[in-house]
Formats: C-alpha cells, sequence, structure tokens
C-alpha cells in the first residue's frame, strides 16, 4: 500500500523488514514475492539496475518456487532490462516468463500468488515491452499483451486493468490511430479517477504527456 501510495520510503523500510522476517523463517517463497516487489519499487524509482539486483537475488532459490512464482521473477526482469534498453534480455526474459507460465499449476502456488493469472501475466510482459514499443520496437506485440490484460483483468482487478488500459492508450497515442487512442484514453482516466493508486495517478500524467505530443484531445471517446 505504501509503495502503491507512492511513499517509497516507508514502502522501503517494510520491504526489508518483510525480507528479514522470510529469511528468518526459512519462507523462501514468501522472500521471493518481497524481493519481487522491492525490484519493482526500485525499477519504478528509476533505479532498474538495483530492481535487477533484487531480481538476480530472488534467482538464488528459484529451485525451490513454482513455475508461477519464476514466471513473475523473470516479468519483473524483463521490466528492469526495458528501462535499460537491454532489448535482447527484455526479449530472452520475456520468453523466459512465458515459458515458465505456460507450466503453472495455480494449485501449487501460495496464497499471495493468487492474483497471477493469465491477465496479469500479460500485462506485466506488455508493460516490459512497452517501453521498447514506444521506441519503435515490438509494437504489435506490446499491444495484443495489454489489450489481453485489459479485456481478461476481473473485477476485482480494476486497478491492473484500468493501468494496462492507460498504457494501452499512450502505446496506441505512438505507433497506432489516434481516434482510437483517444477513446482507449479517455475510458481509462475515467477509470482511473475512481482509483486511491498514486501509481495509476503518474501513469495519467504520462498519457496526458503523450496526448499533449500527439495532439490527442482525451475528453473524446468518454463512456
Amino acid at each position: 500500500m505504501a509503495f502503491d501510495a507512492c511513499v517509497h520510503r516507508d514502502a522501503t523500510d517494510m520491504f526489508a523488514l518483510a525480507m528479514k522476517c522470510a529469511e528468518e523463517a526459512d519462507a523462501w517463497q514468501l522472500r521471493a514475492k518481497v524481493l519481487s516487489s522491492s525490484a519493482r519499487q526500485a525499477i519504478w524509482s528509476g533505479k532498474p539496475k538495483e530492481g535487477l539486483r533484487f531480481v538476480q537475488q530472488a534467482f538464488l532459490y528459484s529451485d525451490r518456487l513454482t513455475a508461477t512464482e519464476r514466471a513473475m521473477l523473470y516479468t519483473t526482469e524483463a521490466r528492469a532490462q526495458a528501462k535499460i534498453s537491454a532489448v535482447e534480455e527484455v526479449i530472452k526474459a520475456v520468453g523466459h516468463a512465458d515459458e515458465q507460465f505456460s507450466r503453472a499449476d495455480p494449485a501449487e502456488n501460495p496464497s499471495w500468488m493468487n492474483y497471477y493469472d493469465a491477465a496479469q501475466h500479460a500485462g506485466d510482459t506488455g508493460h516490459a515491452l512497452f517501453d521498447l514499443a514506444i521506441h519503435g520496437r515490438f509494437g504489435g506485440e506490446a499491444r495484443r499483451r495489454l489489450q489481453t490484460a485489459v479485456e481478461g483483468h476481473a473485477g476485482d482487478a480494476e486497478r491492473s486493468r484500468t493501468i494496462s488500459m492507460i498504457k494501452l492508450a499512450s502505446l496506441t497515442m505512438v505507433t497506432g490511430d489516434l481516434d482510437e487512442a483517444a477513446g482507449i484514453g479517455s475510458t481509462a482516466v475515467q477509470r482511473a479517477s475512481s482509483l486511491r493508486s498514486m501509481r495509476a495517478a503518474e501513469d495519467v500524467h504520462e498519457l496526458r504527456t503523450f496526448a499533449r505530443r500527439t495532439r490527442v484531445d482525451l475528453a473524446e471517446g468518454a463512456e
């Protein structure tokens, strides 16, 4: 919650405490989730190399994790690599994530991994590819995955669906039809207005930046 509210100092302290507790308890699966969350926070805060270090720590005990958990870690790695424009490493990590997710068995997962379904996987990998797509690489694949996430998220994952929709709108503004982008973006902004998420708000700010550059009116197409 602190991370989502962008209260990063508190989030860092709580992740560190959670990490210590997980290691003392030999809770390797919980350790992996904490490290993945720490990595995502570092990536979000503009520290992708620090995020990669967290992911590498998590992979030290990957043989004790489920396929779903390994897919989660590979998507996190992909997102970090994308921020430093390591194109080949992004594609490799996404490929590994897809391979692991194809072997996933939800019955094997701890309860805190229930959120990581096909829609979440599509959204996370789509977010990683987004950073390449806006620079002209793998735009179609990024858009397909983000669209899958938007269509696949259930009602209890409104924040995740909205954030993927925001990214899809931004990507469409750069690589697709501007009228379509206006429709997706206006709906995304409307949905985001009901969320209490600073991360979603920051994504809306990025979307508005793309809209100004491409002269897209986000008032058009609102539901």
